[in-house]
C-alpha cells in the first residue's frame, strides 16, 4: 500500500515525497485510516515504528481542512510527550508534513527560558507539543489556555508513568474539551496504562505493531555473566575491539556519568545523556553522535525515549532495566530497516532473575558467551 491510497492529501504527499518516504510503515497503515475518520485510537507501538507519522498526518490532513487563518489562532491539537528531545523531535516531524498546508506548530518544554516559547504563542499557533510540567506551567500563567483542542496525542504514554508525569496527566485532562478526538500511544501496555486509556479514549480501536515480546531476528544477542567490578573493564575491552557505533543503558544518572568517565580514561570518546544534563548538552551529545564525531553515547532508559538513531550497530546493556519488556525495548535501537545489530547484556548473579524474565517473556535463550581475555 502507498501513502496515496490512505487517501492523504495532496499537500501532504508533496512533503512525503520531498523526505522520500515512498511506503508508510505497518502502524502508519493501521492507524492513519482511523485517525482520518476521527476514531480515538489505542496505539501500542515503539519508537522506531513511524508512529509520529502515524498521528501527526492525520491531525494535519484534519486541520488543514478547517483553513485556519488570522493571527488570533487557538491551539487546535496538543501533542503530549514526556521528554524534550522526543518534543523536539515530533516538532520536526511536524516540521516536515505540514510544510504546504499553512499551519502553525510550536513546541515547549522546561529547562530553557520561557520567553521565546511564549512570543511564538502570543503569534498565534495551531498545533503545540509540550512536555507537561512547561505545559501546566504556561497554562497557570494564563499564556495557553485548551477550550479549543480538538485533537489530543499522548505519545510514550508508559514512559509518563515511569517519570511521574501521571498526576501532571489528570490535572490537564478536565482543562480539555470533552469534544474531541484522543490518540494514545504506549510502548507497552501495563494495568496502570491501561487503566488510564479506558478513562481516557471514546470507543477506541486498537493499533498494534511489534509486540512486547517481539526480538528482531536480524539481531545478535549475547550474554555476559560478570559481577559488577568487573562490568567497567569488560565494556573498554569490548569497545575497543569492536570500535563500532554503541548505545550504552545505564540504570541510574550517576552510572551514566561513572561509565562515561571511565570510557574517556581510556581514550574511548563517549557522552552520557540523562535528565540532569541540561538541554543544551542533550542535544550537542547526540548531535555529535549521530555525526560520528563520537561513537558511542551512554544514556538511561528515560533520556534514550525517543531517540531515533540510524545505523545504530550495537546496543550493550551494562545495566538490566527492571522489567522485561524494556529489555526488547532497548535492544530494538539496533538491527532496524532489515540491518543486522548486535544486543550485549552484562549480567551480574543479582540480576539474573530479569535475564530469565526476558527469556520467558521473549522465548528464546540467551545464549552466554565467555568474557573475552
Amino acid at each position: 500500500m502507498t501513502f496515496k491510497e490512505l487517501n492523504i492529501s495532496e499537500p501532504i504527499l508533496k512533503a512525503l515525497v520531498k523526505k522520500e518516504y515512498a511506503l508508510p510503515t505497518s502502524v502508519q497503515e493501521q492507524a492513519i485510516p482511523i485517525a482520518l475518520q476521527g476514531r480515538d485510537l489505542l496505539g501500542i507501538a515503539q519508537t522506531g515504528t513511524g508512529k509520529t507519522a502515524a498521528f501527526a498526518i492525520p491531525v494535519i490532513q484534519q486541520l488543514s481542512r478547517m483553513q485556519l487563518s488570522g493571527t488570533a489562532r487557538n491551539i487546535q491539537a496538543l501533542i503530549l510527550t514526556p521528554t524534550r528531545e522526543l518534543a523536539i523531535q515530533i516538532d520536526e516531524c511536524f516540521s516536515d508534513y505540514a510544510r504546504y498546508t499553512g499551519l502553525r506548530h510550536t513546541v515547549i518544554f522546561g529547562g530553557v527560558s520561557q520567553n521565546p516559547q511564549v512570543d511564538l504563542l502570543k503569534r498565534g499557533v495551531d498545533i503545540l507539543i509540550a512536555t507537561p510540567g512547561r505545559l501546566l506551567d504556561l497554562i497557570s500563567q494564563k499564556f495557553i489556555t485548551l477550550n479549543h483542542v480538538k485533537h489530543f496525542v499522548l505519545d510514550e504514554a508508559d514512559r509518563m508513568l515511569d517519570m511521574g508525569f501521571i498526576h501532571d496527566i489528570k490535572r490537564l485532562l478536565p482543562l480539555l474539551p470533552r469534544q474531541k478526538q484522543t490518540l494514545f500511544f504506549s510502548a507497552t501496555m501495563p494495568q496502570t496504562i491501561a487503566t488510564l486509556s479506558k478513562s481516557i479514549l471514546n470507543r477506541p480501536v486498537r493499533v498494534e505493531v511489534t509486540p512486547e515480546s517481539s526480538v528482531v531476528d536480524t539481531i545478535e544477542q549475547r550474554l555476559y555473566f560478570v559481577e559488577k567490578p568487573q562490568k567497567s573493564q569488560l565494556l573498554v575491552n569490548i569497545l575497543q575491539e569492536k570500535k563500532r557505533s554503541a548505545l550504552v543503558f545505564s540504570r541510574t544518572k550517576h552510572g551514566a556519568d561513572k561509565i562515561a568517565r571511565a570510557l574517556n580514561r581510556q581514550g574511548i570518546g563517549c557522552e552520557a545523556i540523562h535528565g540532569n544534563k541540561t538541554q543544551g548538552a542533550r542535544q550537542r551529545a547526540l548531535t555529535n553522535f549521530k555525526a560520528g564525531k563520537t561513537h558511542v553515547i551512554i544514556a538511561t532508559d528515560i533520556a534514550a525515549r525517543g531517540i531515533d538513531i540510524a545505523n545504530l550497530e550495537m546496543v550493550i546493556n551494562y545495566d538490566l532495566p527492571d522489567v522485561a519488556e524494556t529489555y526488547v525495548h532497548r535492544i530494538g535501537r539496533t538491527g532496524r530497516a532489515g540491518n543486522g545489530g548486535t544486543a550485549l547484556t552484562f549480567c551480574s548473579q543479582e540480576e539474573y532473575a530479569i535475564v530469565k524474565d526476558i527469556q520467558k517473556l521473549t522465548g528464546k535463550k540467551l545464549n552466554a558467551v565467555p568474557i573475552p581475555a
